[in-house]
């Protein structure tokens, strides 16, 4: 396909998430089996599917031409729906991509660059611990690539042209983001094992770059990262997992009592996750809540303190639902 002939609507982000489902679909076997960060409970690849079949769903009828706002209802029941922490990040990219595309019927170059990039801050931001060597290498690498290719374009940035070329780079930055992975982390390297989360954003992005370009996507490449072909064992099955719990929950807050309860979780638990799904008041958000901790009554008990938790989830650390 010619870059003039590149789809840059609304029906092109409605492919998007149609194929992304279908192909993390596909690929969850492979992503489980080698989940062993940060929990090896092998359900990375169930986690992003189900995430982003619940955001798929939400707009499967919805009628628009706005970009940003028809990938923001999306994003809202991804983040609602959010399954482990491959799911909740996955829900915080859409948010965050989002944003600078409210309000547009077509997407550019530059827009696609500043979605990325505010997509990267709110990723890295929703972590109270962020971990190189994972999903948010790839957010990183692809935002990064992105601002590069329009900084060196020389033709018009609006054009399809321009689009098309930050499209390449993104894909590309996204593998050898992947491909780096192996070595980040003493878990993964342990194991022999690319990250299944990194994996899992590398299809999303895969899946992007062909709904806008209407291509086949070409997931030959993969069987070249480390632990990722058919025959490979369950490398989750061999490992130690985590005892406790996962809890998840929605909760309104202000600024002040997120960052408090933030702090509080983190001395409570780890893989704090904390992203605002929408704004309720002006200085009040429904808050997206995900916390490991050896037991969920103390960690709701905590967070009633601050506000009332709907759309609970406590999920066995140690039960693999992959």
């Amino acid at each position: 396909m010619t870059p003039q002939k590149l789809d840059t609507s609304v029906r092109a982000i409605r492919e998007w998430l149609a194929r992304s489902v279908k192909s993390l679909g596909n690929h969850s076997d492979r992503l489980n089996a080698i989940n062993v960060f940060p929990v090896a409970d092998g359900d990375t690849g169930s986690n992003l599917y189900l995430t982003a079949r619940a955001g798929h769903d939400a707009v499967s009828k919805l009628e628009s031409d706005d970009i940003g706002g028809f990938l923001e209802v999306a994003a809202r029941a991804s983040m609602e729906s959010a399954r482990g922490n491959s799911g909740t990040l996955l829900a915080v990219f859409l948010s965050g991509l989002s944003e600078p595309w409210n309000g547009c019927e077509r997407l550019t170059a530059p827009l696609l660059a500043l979605g990325l990039e505010r997509a990267k801050v709110r990723s890295w931001s929703a972590l109270s611990e962020p971990v190189e060597g994972t999903m948010l290498s790839v957010i990183n690498a692809i935002a990064l690539a992105a601002g590069s290719t329009l900084a060196h374009l020389k033709s018009d940035l609006e054009s399809r042209a321009a689009l098309d070329s930050v499209l390449t780079q993104m894909s590309q930055a996204a593998r050898l983001a992947v491909k780096g992975t192996e070595t980040e982390l003493p878990s993964l390297v342990e194991a022999g094992v690319v990250d299944a989360g990194a994996v899992g954003m590398l299809i999303i992005i895969d899946e992007l770059c062909a709904a806008i370009r209407n291509d086949a996507t070409d997931f030959d490449s993969y069987e070249n990262f480390h632990g990722y072909q058919v025959q490979d064992p369950h490398i989750h099955l061999n490992k130690d997992n985590e005892t406790g719990v996962e809890v998840m929950c929605t909760v309104a807050l202000d600024a002040l009592g997120a960052a408090t309860l933030r702090g509080q979780l983190d001395s409570m638990g780890n893989s704090v996750i904390m992203s605002p799904v929408n704004q309720l008041e002006e200085d009040t958000y429904r808050w997206r809540v995900h916390v490991h901790v050896p037991d969920a009554d103390p960690a709701l008990e905590l967070i009633r303190k601050h506000g009332d938790p709907v759309n609970i989830s406590v999920t066995d650390l140690c039960t693999h639902d992959g």
